[in-house]
């Protein structure tokens, strides 16, 4: 059994019945595959509408800054885009998962953060998805691929748009686009 500490604002962790629920439901619904391996990548079937962004250009001196801008960025679009969502579920492979209020998260985390109990949508070792209860909107971060799926339309339109300003798209709704890195 998994210990979890008091963390930030706006996060409370699910039962395990809530947990495993989640998870099956995302299984599911994204026929969800870990794997370090690219041949294995995508680790889900992306739906439409998403856009999905290479995070491995923030790697070396960009990378706090990268981590630090995306998790902001997805704070604001969440409070400001998805008015009408009280809780977004958020999956943590292997780890506790989590219902989270982001109009009462304090303060977005950062890469130094050693109290850090709660993920990021910016992934930092581990799969890490911000949903809707829907999960029709929301995040999918993958650690190995060091991609970031953005879903459904109202997040495309904000986190998106944003992201695309300077993070290249590898695909969008699940196809490959061109400025893939090799």
């Amino acid at each position: 059994m998994e210990i979890v500490e008091p963390g930030r604002p706006g996060w409370r962790p699910m039962t395990p019945i809530e947990r495993e629920t989640a998870w099956d439901r995302f299984d599911e619904t994204f026929d969800f595959r870990a794997s370090v391996n690219p041949e294995g990548w995508p680790a889900i079937d992306e739906p439409a509408p998403s856009v999905t962004f290479d995070l491995s250009v923030s790697n070396g001196p960009r990378l706090l800054t990268a981590f630090a801008a995306l998790n902001a960025e997805a704070l604001r679009c969440f409070v400001w885009a998805l008015p009408d969502i009280d809780e977004l579920l958020v999956l943590d492979w292997q780890h506790t998962a989590w219902w989270f209020d982001p109009r009462l998260d304090d303060a977005p985390a950062q890469w130094d953060d050693v109290q850090r109990a709660q993920p990021t949508v910016f992934p930092d070792g581990d799969y890490f998805a911000f949903l809707s209860p829907d999960m029709t909107e929301g995040t999918f971060g993958h650690p190995w691929e060091q991609t970031l799926c953005v879903m459904g339309d109202r997040l495309i339109d904000t986190l998106g748009k944003s992201l695309a300003l300077w993070l290249p798209v590898v695909r969008v709704n699940g196809e490959s686009t061109e400025g893939r890195r090799s």
